[in-house]
């Protein structure tokens, strides 16, 4: 029996290797690009967070998150850490939940999946695009241009359109959609935001440890905290990841209050500034040490305070200003940026057309899926690839029972 699989990421590699754990299966990966694994390489700013000890249901979304669950359960954390350890990757856990390959590099958890793949019944191609896939009685019939290729049953594992500048692309959404399959609609995720704000190129770069409120009409949509980066057109960094997810969805006015301090008070920071007053400094140099030069520069030009003036000449009600700007500065948010920049996909193929306990689709028999291209997203930080391992390995478990 021959199982095929479209797609050569970390759900695809994943669903080969499982399936292959059954010596009496032929497998044959297809893989688009010229190389497997090519988005993995760069998660994780190129460390590749693999997964997170956090991992709860709740860390997961879409119209039926409950979905995710089985596939999770069955196929864990400690189980995914084990498995890896198997296949000679060693990890890392930090602090914060999230688990890394030790040498702190993407291309060790790509290498050891493509080592494992060199197994006698894994056959991978590179450069092989499926246009089209078509059901018969004996399987399914697989076209790539000129060549075809057959397998009795078939495992697709495209991706999502997220990154299509490393290989995100609608072929999955496709490929399942002339097989009867429907889609919900697709956004990004884990994605930066734009801002209006005029003088956002300026702190090009800056970051900074942040809190972090996101308002929609005025009302908290989202909260969070960590790190922050601001780029030519707006707001990046974990702090914005976690919480990007449906930002600037629907109308009304949308709104970030950033708190550039969040260990500290009102009043220490007041006191702090205070006692910055008593110095010889320029205003310039007034928040220097306690924030990035260049965020501090801006933040004080943002209160409307002049550049020439020295810290002794600071009115308490400037003080007040400049303790407001670090604490609770706001930008107005205007929309995400596109799916060439972000990190995963919101939306996807219908779960409720899909076995939860095997990945099986319920409307063509032999047909799985799994990853990103279904209906299911995860929080940042880990959470994503532990559902392509996790459903990928379902997948492949089920396909390559005889």
């Amino acid at each position: 029996m021959v199982v095929g699989i479209i797609g050569g990421g970390a759900s695809g590699m994943a669903a080969a290797l499982a399936a292959a754990e059954n010596s009496n299966i032929e497998v044959l990966l297809l893989e688009r690009q010229a190389r497997v694994g090519r988005k993995l390489l760069a998660t994780g700013n190129g460390r590749c967070n693999l997964s997170n000890i956090h991992i709860t249901p709740s860390s997961y979304h879409g119209e039926n998150p409950s979905f995710s669950h089985y596939a999770l359960s069955k196929y864990d954390v400690s189980d995914t850490l084990k498995w890896f350890a198997d296949l000679g990757l060693y990890t890392v856990t930090e602090e914060n939940g999230r688990i890394y390959p030790y040498s702190d590099q993407a291309n060790s958890v790509v290498d050891v999946l493509r080592l494992s793949l060199l197994k006698p019944n894994i056959t991978v191609l590179l450069g092989a695009e499926v246009q089209r896939i078509k059901k018969d009685e004996q399987g399914f019939l697989l076209s790539c241009g000129d060549a075809s290729y057959r397998c009795d049953k078939l495992i697709v594992a495209c991706g999502g359109l997220a990154g299509t500048k490393l290989g995100g692309s609608m072929s999955g959404y496709k490929l399942l959609a002339k097989l009867g399959h429907k889609s919900t609609k697709l956004r990004p995720s884990l994605v930066q935001i734009k801002t209006s704000w005029p003088a956002i190129a300026s702190l090009k770069g800056v970051r900074a440890n942040c809190a972090i409120r996101i308002l929609h009409n005025e009302k908290v949509f989202a909260r969070s905290c960590g790190e922050l980066q601001f780029t030519e057109f707006g707001i990046s960094g974990p702090v914005v990841f976690e919480i990007s997810r449906d930002v600037c969805s629907a109308d009304g006015s949308w709104n970030a209050i950033l708190d550039m301090l969040p260990d500290w008070s009102d009043e220490r920071l007041l006191k702090w500034l205070r006692a910055r007053r008593e110095t010889s400094l320029s205003v310039q140099e007034l928040l220097t040490g306690l924030l990035h030069n260049r965020l501090g520069r801006v933040l004080i030009q943002s209160a409307g305070i002049s550049m020439s003036k020295q810290c002794a000449e600071l009115s308490d009600y400037e003080l007040q200003s400049i303790c407001t700007g670090v604490k609770c500065f706001e930008l107005a948010l205007t929309e995400p940026m596109g799916m060439d920049s972000a990190q995963v996909t919101a939306g996807g193929i219908l779960t409720e057309q899909f076995d939860d306990k095997t990945m099986e689709s319920r409307l063509v028999s032999g047909l799985y899926c799994c990853g990103e291209l279904l209906d299911i997203d995860g929080d940042c930080g880990g959470y994503n690839l532990q559902w392509a391992w996790s459903s990928g390995r379902l997948a492949g478990h089920s396909a390559g029972k005889e």
